[in-house]
């Protein structure tokens, strides 16, 4: 049966056979009409939010043509109906005063960022030429095309692309995959895939380093999960244990954080498993983990009680446990924890469409790869779409130099940033609220599901689809690729595809033809039917994680993901800057987070600006004392630094992703961006950090109560601060 089902799971939800019922609309008259009132009706179309790699499901507000509102789609097995901040920011994408309005050409050196506009006829010529010309040279094979996770049809159609051009040089980067897991889950599992973590049928979540409440996978379909964990009808209130070496925002909303050793998870979770008797797990003692971690091995002895007791128990691995060094070695012991005990965790289905695009999953060893091909001048053009390495490698990588050594440079991309500034010629796309695409959500919800990205606006500046991009830069290739690219357009391509999905389900759907069928998908947000994965194999394979490395004389350092600007791809929008973090209030900029103990030891409190060094290299920001951080951390959050990218995060804050060792996985050899250690130093220089919370002492004014700082009445004779 095909569903657009509410409730990942749920036996009720949306038939596709049945038509979407539209909310209804009222006229309401005001006595008084304000002048900025224009009469009209808002309009909601259901799209697909491509902020992140989660696959959410929005309806978007129309009226007078301008979208003014986005919030999650109910019936999307994903969002259910909610939605993140950064994906309420797509507004700022659509209307960005810095979104490229036209195709732009280099007139300046290489990287400066200086561009002029130019046609589109001069853009298509100016790649297209140049790619055709390498074809009939016989070096079709010397273009390479990076992208970042495109998913879906669109992966097909390039996939189509690059073939037509006689190259197999296609990969995705980005750095929110988590290359690890899906090492981790091949060797555990078979598949290199991410299984359904069902946090809301979970009785005790365990999680090492997972910031699941933040930006982990899919932070939204989690929130729901979380809600129903703790308060969920008809049951009891769930167990939540964070183990990680800064608090998060998961872990501060846990019922116990445990500050563990960075690095030290997997021997953690081993010693778990050990308990519960995991197959090649009893050597891994709880005294081995507990002095590798720095807890007490009596709070190991009641995390194996509590996970042996639940009835569903989950373990769930992220952030900086994930990019140690031993990185893929903890997850693949967090997979033996699931399986010895777990009952919270199932596989996805395939995809109804795109699963080829993970074979491209190029991660950091494929990254490193075409560095080396274009250092060795093996690239002679390089295509460069949605993504932003030189922001999220560290600089020792040499991307920055690499590129410059290729002979030409295309990017499609709708800002200036990092690395579209290396590029000749910018092709300037629409943003996705005016884009044709489809997609199927990863990690997936248990079912078999798929949505289709409509159009919701028409277009605000002189910009192209995508996918229409790729079909006409094809077409002038030669008539070969033409006959394999045979679409007008990325709409007509993608009904091409879809019709393939729908005639072996024809029968199904009785007397419903294809024009109907489309139109209730797009209707209703979402496809899905009530198909499951295969059962997950039992894990008997353990990887050795070792010792965590010593932090020596200096301290380990610990980038995180923003949960406003992420790895930083919300940086440009303003909404997100001005987005309070969570847990220290700090707005607008970068900064170091010290433990107490370690700010006392270095002389520096809240504001002092420090040097943080590494082997990479170094940076400067001011410190917040936060409590919550193990003394021998330095935390940062991950998302400001960039060169360029629009006037609001261009040259704003520092990059902690910059300066951290070229170090990578001993196993799998993804970028171990949580292995750096760092020295600190201060500056003798101080800021004014810009904040959005308040101060934990009352400054006499008595405004907690009928007592005053300490427990002690306050002085008479002080009303003049009293608010």
């Amino acid at each position: 049966m095909l569903v657009g089902a509410g409730t990942a799971g749920a036996g009720a939800g949306f038939l596709v056979k049945e038509s979407s019922k539209n909310r209804p609309e009222q006229y309401i008259p005001y006595v008084a009409t304000p002048e900025d009132y224009t009469p009209g009706i808002a309009t909601w179309y259901k799209t697909v939010c491509q902020q992140c790699a989660a696959g959410c499901g929005i309806e978007v507000r129309v009226r007078e043509g301008r979208a003014k509102k986005i919030e999650g789609n109910a019936l999307h097995p994903v969002s259910q109906g909610r939605s993140c901040a950064l994906g309420q920011s797509s507004l700022n994408v659509l209307y960005n005063p810095d979104r490229l309005r036209q195709p732009q050409q280099s007139r300046g050196e290489r990287g400066s960022g200086v561009f002029q506009p130019i046609g589109w006829e001069q853009a298509y010529t100016t790649v297209s030429d140049r790619l055709a010309s390498l074809r009939r040279a016989g070096k079709g094979d010397r273009v390479a095309l990076l992208t970042g996770n495109v998913r879906g049809h669109l992966h097909e159609l390039l996939e189509t692309f690059m073939a037509g051009v006689g190259s197999s040089r296609y990969l995705q980067y980005d750095f929110l995959v988590p290359e690890n897991l899906l090492a981790a889950n091949q060797a555990s599992y078979g598949r290199a895939e991410l299984p359904y973590y069902d946090i809301g049928n979970a009785d005790f979540v365990l999680s090492f380093g997972a910031d699941y409440l933040s930006h982990w996978l899919s932070p939204v379909h989690y929130g729901l999960g979380y809600g129903k964990l703790r308060q969920g009808p008809g049951r009891e209130r769930g167990l939540v244990v964070q183990v990680e070496p800064r608090m998060s925002l998961s872990g501060a909303n846990a019922d116990h954080w445990l500050p563990a050793r960075p690095g030290s998870e997997g021997l953690v979770a081993l010693a778990i498993a050990g308990r519960l008797g995991a197959p090649g797990a009893s050597a891994y003692s709880v005294e081995r983990a507990a002095a590798a971690s720095g807890l007490d091995a009596a709070k190991i002895e009641d995390l194996a009680q509590h996970f042996a007791e639940a009835k569903k128990p989950l373990a769930l691995i992220g952030g900086a446990a994930l990019a140690a060094e031993n990185g893929m070695a903890n997850a693949a012991a967090v997979n033996l924890l699931n399986s010895a005990g777990g009952g919270a965790v199932t596989s996805n289905p395939d995809p109804a469409f795109g699963a080829s695009a993970a074979k491209h999953i190029a991660g950091y060893p494929g990254l490193r790869k075409l560095v080396d091909e274009m250092n060795a001048g093996q690239v002679d053009a390089l295509i460069i779409a949605d993504t932003n390495p030189l922001h999220s490698t560290p600089e020792s990588l040499g991307l920055r130099e690499a590129i410059a050594r290729v002979p030409f440079v295309a990017a499609i991309s709708p800002f200036i940033d990092d690395t579209s500034a290396m590029a000749d010629v910018i092709l300037a796309p629409h943003s996705f609220l005016e884009s044709w695409s489809d997609d199927t959500p990863q990690p997936g919800v248990g079912i078999a599901s798929a949505s289709i990205a409509q159009p919701v606006v028409a277009p605000v500046h002189d910009t192209r689809d995508f996918g229409d991009i790729v079909i006409e830069i094809g077409r002038r290739l030669g008539r070969d690729v033409a006959t394999q690219l045979p679409w007008e357009n990325t709409l007509e391509f993608l009904q091409a595809r879809w019709r393939e999905l729908y005639g072996p389900r024809s029968a199904e759907l009785g007397s419903m033809e294809f024009g109907k069928f489309w139109n209730n998908v797009l209707q209703a947000g979402v496809w899905a039917e009530n198909r499951k994965g295969p059962a997950l194999p039992a894990v008997s394979r353990v990887i050795d994680p070792g010792e965590p490395a010593a932090a020596g004389d200096g301290f380990y350092f610990h980038p995180y993901v923003s949960l406003a600007m992420a790895d930083g791809r919300g940086a440009n929008l303003p909404w997100q800057q001005e987005l309070p973090d969570p847990l220290t209030g700090m707005v607008y900029n970068s900064w170091v987070e010290l433990n107490p103990a370690t700010a006392k030891e270095l002389g520096v409190e809240d504001g002092d600006v420090v040097t943080v060094s590494a082997a990479g290299g170094s940076l400067e920001a001011p410190v917040v004392v936060y409590p919550a951080v193990r003394p021998d951390v330095v935390a940062m959050p991950m998302g400001q630094g960039h060169r360029t990218f629009g006037r609001y995060a261009s040259g704003r804050g520092a990059n902690p992703l910059s300066i951290v060792d070229e170090t990578v996985d001993r196993d799998s050899g993804a970028l171990a961006w949580g292995s750096t250690t760092v020295s600190v130093a201060k500056t003798g220089r101080r800021v004014k950090l810009i904040r959005q919370s308040g101060t934990p002492r009352d400054l006499g004014r008595s405004i907690l109560g009928p007592y005053g700082e300490g427990g002690k009445p306050a002085p008479h004779g002080d009303d003049e601060h009293h608010g």
